[in-house]
């Protein structure tokens, strides 16, 4: 599996692929980043390449049959083109997702469902006629497998990121500024997710039963953290890659931990994969335009995939379901108080949010109440089983807890983005990105967490 945060990439792969991309004539770069794309994902996937390759073939197909115009310039709905496009692309999700539940073990393809929900809003946006311009082969195979995005995300849209335009340039600003988003994400990996999950590794290694609650508590917000620092990593890294290709930036994470309340969360963490839901599930199922009881099914139906999308094991289902009722609680029962005291909105993000996590990071159920039992000692002394353990990690792992929740807040990131051109932050930056090189060299690469689904 080739990472971005490996040395193969850093030091080779991306090096000579923008050498490449960027002496190629700009009319032909895009039959560069496609075959540049395949062999990223060969490197990662070995010969599920072809699988990707096939079924980038197939939506094109199936997306040229959708779009039809006539020589009115009407634009009759090939209902059936769509319908085949989405069987295909949904079935070949649900098998993968099921052979994973069948076998015991992982079996879909790298970024398999990533990139299949780019296909199934492709050919929803040609169906609804929000794709204006006939689809070229190129662009259209780009949008579909462009290594940035092909392997985590995010899920963005046609129109979104350039795919309209036909010439697209990259400027010396634009280069810049996505080689800082690139660095401030590799940081954010390398240099605070991967030894934030040492931390729940010690935990693991411990016991769940054996540890205090303090710990507890400590654990759930390390690894939110984790988790966090990973995948916005991550997204700033292929952001920054995207704007460095001449595409625009995507925007995934807008600041969640600042939130007021769980829905507002879960507009603001991945929020392509939330506005995917929104426009492709919830809204077409009619929203909350039906009254509260339709609303209220149209909501269990998106958590309810939500929780299939990223497991079939129990603790997923369970994770999706608490997110699902905590949601309805908010917006049918104290919408008004939150509206008139926000800190109670704030209150249960920074209360609930890490307590869920906890359910998603544990699939065994008896580990997971036992773990419950420690951050609740009310049927138990759990808080005297050890102690000293709280402690002794504080005391290692306090820094990087700090630092993260600083980056929580929109004040320091927003504070750093804009000073980006400043010297100080410059030579920051330096010295953060050869500091990762020296961390990626004496440690294994971890894979982002998200690599999975």
């Amino acid at each position: 599996m080739i990472l971005f945060n490996s040395l193969t990439f850093l030091f080779r792969f991306f090096p000579v692929f923008l050498a490449i991309y960027y002496l190629t004539p700009a009319r032909f770069r895009e039959v560069v980043l496609f075959f540049g794309s395949i062999v990223f994902y060969a490197m990662g996937a070995g010969s599920m390449a072809i699988m990707l390759t096939v079924l980038t073939v197939a939506n094109y197909v199936l997306g040229q049959m959708v779009f039809y115009e006539d020589k009115g310039g009407l634009k009759p709905k090939n209902k059936q083109a769509f319908i085949a496009a989405i069987v295909l692309d949904a079935g070949a999700l649900v098998l993968f997702k099921a052979l994973s539940g069948i076998t015991g073990r992982i079996v879909l393809p790298l970024g398999f469902s990533f990139y299949l929900f780019k296909m199934i809003s492709y050919q929803a946006d040609l169906f609804r006629g929000e794709i204006t311009r006939r689809p070229e082969i190129m662009d259209t195979v780009v949008y579909f497998t462009m290594f940035p995005q092909v392997t985590q995300g995010p899920i963005s849209r046609w129109n979104s990121i350039g795919f309209e335009k036909r010439d697209r340039t990259v400027t010396v600003k634009a280069f810049n500024d996505g080689l800082f988003f690139f660095v401030l994400g590799l940081g954010m990996k390398v240099l605070l997710a991967d030894p934030l999950s040492i931390l729940w590794n010690e935990i693991e290694k411990i016991g769940f039963e054996s540890i205090s609650t303090p710990l507890a508590w400590m654990g759930a917000i390390g690894y939110s953290l984790r988790l966090y620092m990973d995948f916005w990593g991550y997204s700033l890294m292929s952001a920054g890659i995207g704007m460095m290709l001449g595409y625009h930036f995507v925007v995934n994470f807008l600041h969640p931990y600042w939130a007021c309340g769980i829905g507002d969360f879960y507009r603001r963490w991945h929020a392509t994969l939330g506005s995917w839901f929104r426009d492709y599930v919830y809204i077409p199922l009619g929203g909350n335009r039906k009254g509260n009881l339709r609303t209220i099914l149209n909501l269990a139906i998106v958590w309810l995939l939500t929780g299939l999308w990223h497991g079939i094991t129990p603790n997923y289902l369970i994770w999706s379901g608490v997110l699902f009722v905590l949601i309805v609680w908010e917006k049918f029962v104290v919408d008004g108080l939150i509206s008139a005291f926000p800190i109670i909105g704030h209150l249960h993000v920074w209360l609930f949010i890490p307590l869920t996590w906890v359910i998603f990071a544990i699939p065994d159920l008896q580990d997971l109440r036992s773990y419950f039992m420690r951050l609740f000692p009310f049927f138990g002394n759990g808080i005297n089983v050890n102690s000293g353990d709280f402690m002794k990690q504080l005391t290692t792992y306090w820094p990087l807890l700090l630092i993260s929740l600083l980056l929580c807040t929109p004040h320091w990131y927003r504070a750093i983005v804009k000073n980006r051109r400043r010297l100080p932050v410059l030579l920051a930056l330096v010295l953060v990105f050869w500091i990762c090189v020296y961390r990626i060299v004496i440690s294994a690469s971890n894979p982002f967490m998200y690599f999975s689904f």
